[in-house]
């Protein structure tokens, strides 16, 4: 399982506007990042990083709203062609890396 990056968590409530301290609610959200991570990473293809501004980690704080919220269903459904982004511009990057 990833570990979650540094402050990742306070961000997601932050973002989820949680301002109480709970340690049942913060296990419950650690299950939802460990779960988005894994599976935004089976979208891209390869390993991201969530510690950085960018496509995976806003997409991953999406992912944990949804989860929150039960409507997981509809989550890739809505960024259908976000994780199509997610994916290319990840294999496009591997293969330049490969090339280069």
């Amino acid at each position: 399982m990833p570990e979650i990056p540094e402050g990742l968590l306070e961000s997601i409530k932050n973002y989820l506007q949680i301002t109480w301290v709970d340690e049942k609610t913060d296990e419950n959200l650690k299950g939802m990042i460990n779960r988005g991570m894994a599976r935004l990473q089976t979208i891209a293809g390869v390993p991201l990083d969530f510690a950085v501004e960018g496509m995976p980690k806003a997409l991953l704080f999406d992912y944990v709203r949804y989860a929150n919220s039960q409507a997981l269903e509809m989550w890739e459904k809505n960024f259908a062609s976000e994780l199509m982004s997610l994916h290319i511009d990840s294999q496009v990057n591997a293969m330049e890396d490969v090339i280069l």
